[in-house]
């Protein structure tokens, strides 16, 4: 059973995820190694663009997303980039981390008491999130070893002893110490595209086999924009265009081309026999989709 790193991820973890760039977590927010696991690289667009981004996104929040941020202490550790709206620092990553909760609350999967599984957490923002507004039983996250090394680090400094005594960490490779037990709900975030197809449709079985819920949100496809690149990298894009399940190159940009691959992205995570309970663009980027399967009753 192949769980370990795909050609993409061997590439980053000998770059922007080296043990030498992680070994000092103070501002890796603000770093490499964030812009590669959870926000791009702003020099690449403006800082002055994505803090307009983050504060148009926060201006929406409704009371109950600010109270999900307002509940997930320590957000500020790691320097994150941020903009202050009712009264809140809000960076980009926790902003989607509320968005995803309240995604799950609504369409009802099972958090407070539950055993929640997370195939590749990145530093564990979502994580930090849930286990701070839900009482979860357990919390598993499964990863690669230098995020698993990151996600660790980063929730020990952000969590409180109680919480954080019901993480889990398991690393891809040993899928003897995940595979065989039961969880709740099992969650997917941007990270299936990044993997050799045949990883995905491992990690795809044993959520069909162990989990009674299952979150999805990861891209519809592929995107080529010459306007974006300042630099091209061809080698690295064509791995990267091999990764995932999704893989047609579309117009990121035309709201019709996007919807035309939502069917084909809930065919590709829905597991056999389940039902979708839910699902909807995942904001902010025009090409993410979002969706929340349920396993049958038998």
């Amino acid at each position: 059973m192949k769980t370990g790193p795909s050609d993409l991820w061997k590439r980053i973890n000998e770059t922007n995820l080296s043990r030498e760039s992680l070994g000092d977590l103070s501002s890796f927010k603000s770093d490499k190694a964030n812009f590669k696991i959870a926000l791009w690289n702003p020099a690449t667009n403006g800082m002055r663009y994505l803090k307009f981004l983050i504060y148009n996104l926060a201006a929406d929040l409704g009371p109950a997303d600010l109270e999900r941020l307002r509940r997930t202490r320590n957000r500020s550790f790691g320097r994150p980039l941020t903009v202050r709206v009712a009264g809140q620092d809000i960076c980009l990553d926790y902003l989607q981390a509320a968005l995803e909760t309240g995604f799950l609350e609504k369409h009802g999967a099972p958090l407070a008491g539950a055993d929640i599984v997370e195939v590749g957490a990145g530093y564990g923002r979502t994580a930090h999130t849930i286990l701070s507004n839900h009482d979860a039983r357990s919390y598993t996250i499964i990863d690669l070893d230098n995020c698993l090394d990151l996600s660790r680090r980063y929730l020990s400094r952000v969590l409180d002893r109680r919480r954080f005594s019901r993480l889990r960490f398991k690393r891809a490779e040993d899928s003897a110490s995940w595979s065989k037990r039961r969880y709740d709900l099992a969650l997917n975030i941007d990270s299936f595209a990044e993997m050799d197809p045949a990883t995905v449709r491992v990690y795809l079985g044993f959520i069909r086999r162990s989990c009674a819920w299952f979150y999805a949100k990861n891209p519809v496809g592929k995107y080529s924009d010459p306007s974006l690149e300042s630099a091209p990298q061809p080698a690295a894009h064509r791995v990267a265009r091999r990764m995932g399940l999704l893989r047609r190159v579309i117009d990121v940009h035309d709201q019709a081309a996007v919807a035309a691959e939502t069917g084909r992205f809930l065919s590709a995570y829905r597991p056999k026999g389940w039902t979708v309970a839910g699902h909807g663009w995942a904001r902010p980027w025009s090409f993410y989709w979002q969706a929340l399967f349920r396993k049958e009753a038998r």
